[in-house]
Order: C-alpha cells, then structure tokens, then sequence
C-alpha cells in the first residue's frame, strides 16, 4: 500500500554517485560495474571487509551490506544462526545476516529516500561506519563461535567484554 507517494521521481544526482565520490575522496579501492552498485574494500582491525551500496529505486532506498568472510563448517552453522539472533537484539541500527550457501555474514542496512531525497556524503559515511563498526565489533564473537566452540551466549558475553582503565 503506497500512501500518497510517487515512486518515478527525478533525481539531480545518482545517489551511488555520492557514495563513488566519498570512495575516491578517501582512496578507498572500489568497484563500480553498475550503475546502481559500488563495491568497496575496507580493511578493519580484524579482517577486510566488503562493503556494497546498492540503490533500489522500486524502494528509494540506498542499501548497505557490509560482509566478512566466515566460512562456518555445518556442524557450527546453528550457533552462528543462535549468534546473528542474539547480535541483532542489541542492535539499534541494521542488522546481521548469515547466508550458509557463501558462508558469509553482513551487516545490512537501508536509507530511504523517498520523494527524491537526496543523500549527502555525510550519511552515506555514516552508513558505512555503522556497518563497519558493527562488524568489528562482533566479528571476534563469530570467531569464538567458530574457532573456540564457544555457545552464541559465551561469544557474546566475551565479544560485549569492555576493559576499564589501562593495565
């Protein structure tokens, strides 16, 4: 049900056109086979991560998925799923996927945009530091699951640790 919106609204500039320029002005190294989607490398404390915006014009929204590599064995592939749940209880801004057939799990989020709205290069910034933060934040947390057989609850417990102080 559409409540009095038109979805066929012109736009001065491609909103994945504002998130090239951020790339290009930070010399991030990305990829841009498509109008609609940019592809961006990001190498965080713990691992590199693969960030994509994709514009939806059927939605107005400019997604944002940000992905590590996981490659959980099948045995782990329920905790990991226990993991994501738990993780996405305490979020406040997007959300965890797992996806078993790639063995990947990303960090999902949308703006929308609505009625020709326009994103600036600060939001899309923001976007993309929420995503990143999210994932460095919790990836030890899969890699406990993984790595040390720990439950989703013990991963979660030690990857929500926060030290005090120096030592």
């Amino acid at each position: 049900m559409l409540i009095g919106t038109e979805k066929d609204t012109e736009r001065v500039e491609h909103p994945v056109d504002v998130v090239e320029q951020l790339a290009a002005t930070n010399d991030w190294s990305f990829d841009r086979e498509d109008e609609d989607e940019i592809s961006i490398s990001v190498v965080g404390a713990w691992t590199e991560y693969q960030a994509a915006f994709t514009w939806l014009p059927h939605l107005e929204t400019l997604h944002v998925s940000c992905a590590f590599d996981l490659k959980a064995p099948e045995r782990r592939r329920a905790e990991v799923m226990g993991l994501v749940s738990a993780i996405n209880e305490q979020m406040w801004i997007g959300h965890f996927d797992f996806w078993p057939q790639e063995g990947v799990v990303m960090h999902r989020h949308g703006l929308i945009l609505t009625g020709g709205a326009h994103p600036s290069a600060t939001q899309c910034a923001a976007l993309l530091e929420n995503a990143l933060s999210a994932c460095e934040r919790y990836y030890q947390a899969f890699q406990f699951v993984l790595w040390a057989g720990k439950s989703a609850k013990e991963a979660l417990e030690t990857a929500n640790f926060e030290t005090k102080g120096e030592a």
